[in-house]
C-alpha cells in the first residue's frame, strides 16, 4: 500500500483511506465530529493519558477532505473561534498595590497548579491583562501555575505541549525523525512567564523556575497520565536577556528560524527568539528515546 501522506506522527495509506471511506458509507448520518470519534476509535488512536485524538483526527480528516481524498459531510455547527476573537477573560479582583522586598521576607511563596481549578479564571486574568503576548492558547496538554505569598498573587507560570519541529533542541538531544515523533510529548514548553508588574522581589524569577522544575514532571503525570523530562522555551532576545533563566541554570541552545511552525515560504516572518532548555534528569537523553 502507498503512502497519502504523514500527518501528526500518523502515516495514511491506500488502505487506511479505503477504510475512511467505508466507515463514512456506513455512517451516512455521522457529524464529523462524531465520525473523527469513530474513526480514532476504529484505530485506538489515543493520546498518552487514554483520551481519543479526536482533534487531530478532525484536523486529519479536513486535510483528506481538501484534497479531495474523501468526502466529509456538511458542517453542521460552527463554533465561535475563540482563538480567532481572543476573549479576554473576566476581571477578576486583586490586590495591585506596589510590593517591593526581598525574597527571604515573602517566605514561604506557595506555587500552585490552578489547571483546571476555580483559580484557572484569575491566572488567565493576569495574564491576558499583563503579558505582553496576550492570552496563553495553548494547545493540547497546558499547566498553569500561580505563585502567592500570604494569599497575594506574585507571578503566573503557564506551560504546553511542546513545539513538534525545533531544529537546535532536536540536535541537542539527538532525536531522529522517528524518535521525535514518540517522545515529543515528554517535554512542556513554557509559553508565558509572568512576574506581575507591581511586584519588585529580586531573585524570585530564577527561585520559582527552579521550584517548577522540581515539580512539573509529577505533575505533568498527574493531569496528563504521563511524564515530562525536559523543559523548554523562547526568549525574544529584542525584548529580553534571559537573566533569570540562566541565573535558574537554563542552556542557550541558539536561535528558531523565524518562520513559524506553518511557514510555506521558507523565510523569516518574525523575530528570532533564543531556544533556552533545562533538562529534569542527568539521563534526559536516555528518557527521551535518543539513547534507545
Amino acid at each position: 500500500m502507498s503512502t497519502i501522506l504523514c500527518y501528526r506522527g500518523r502515516t495514511v495509506t491506500t488502505g487506511d483511506l479505503e477504510t475512511i471511506r467505508a466507515l463514512l458509507k456506513a455512517h451516512p448520518d455521522a457529524s464529523r465530529r462524531a465520525f473523527s470519534q469513530r474513526l480514532c476509535e476504529h484505530w485506538d488512536w489515543r493520546q498518552p493519558n487514554g483520551a481519543l485524538r479526536d482533534m487531530v483526527c478532525r484536523s486529519l480528516l479536513l486535510v483528506l477532505h481538501r484534497a479531495e481524498h474523501i468526502c466529509l459531510p456538511e458542517v453542521r455547527h460552527r463554533p465561535p473561534n475563540n482563538a480567532i476573537a481572543r476573549r479576554r477573560p473576566p476581571p477578576v479582583a486583586v490586590d495591585r498595590s506596589p510590593l517591593e522586598a526581598r525574597l527571604d521576607a515573602l517566605r514561604p511563596v506557595e506555587l500552585v497548579t490552578v489547571r483546571r481549578t476555580p483559580l484557572e479564571g484569575l491566572f488567565d486574568h493576569l495574564i491576558a491583562e499583563a503579558h505582553y503576548l496576550g492570552p496563553m492558547q495553548g494547545v493540547g496538554e497546558q499547566l498553569k501555575y500561580l505563585a502567592f505569598s500570604q494569599g497575594r498573587p506574585l507571578a503566573c507560570l503557564g506551560f504546553t505541549s511542546a513545539p513538534r519541529h525545533l531544529a537546535p533542541r532536536d540536535g541537542f538531544i539527538g532525536w531522529s525523525p522517528a524518535v521525535r515523533r514518540a517522545h515529543v510529548h515528554e517535554i512542556a514548553y513554557q509559553s508565558r512567564f509572568l512576574i506581575l508588574p507591581w511586584v519588585r522581589v529580586p531573585h524570585l524569577a530564577s527561585h520559582l523556575l527552579g521550584r517548577v522544575a522540581r515539580r512539573i514532571g509529577a505533575d505533568w503525570q498527574t493531569l496528563y497520565g504521563h511524564p515530562v523530562h525536559y523543559l523548554e522555551t523562547f526568549v525574544d532576545p529584542e525584548r529580553y536577556a534571559g537573566t533569570c533563566y540562566r541565573a535558574a541554570n537554563w542552556q542557550e541552545l541558539g536561535l528558531t528560524t523565524g518562520r513559524g511552525k506553518d511557514d510555506l515560504s521558507h523565510r523569516p516572518n518574525r523575530s528570532r527568539k533564543q531556544v533556552l532548555a533545562y533538562p529534569l534528569h542527568a539521563d534526559f537523553r536516555r528518557r527521551l528515546g535518543a539513547l534507545a
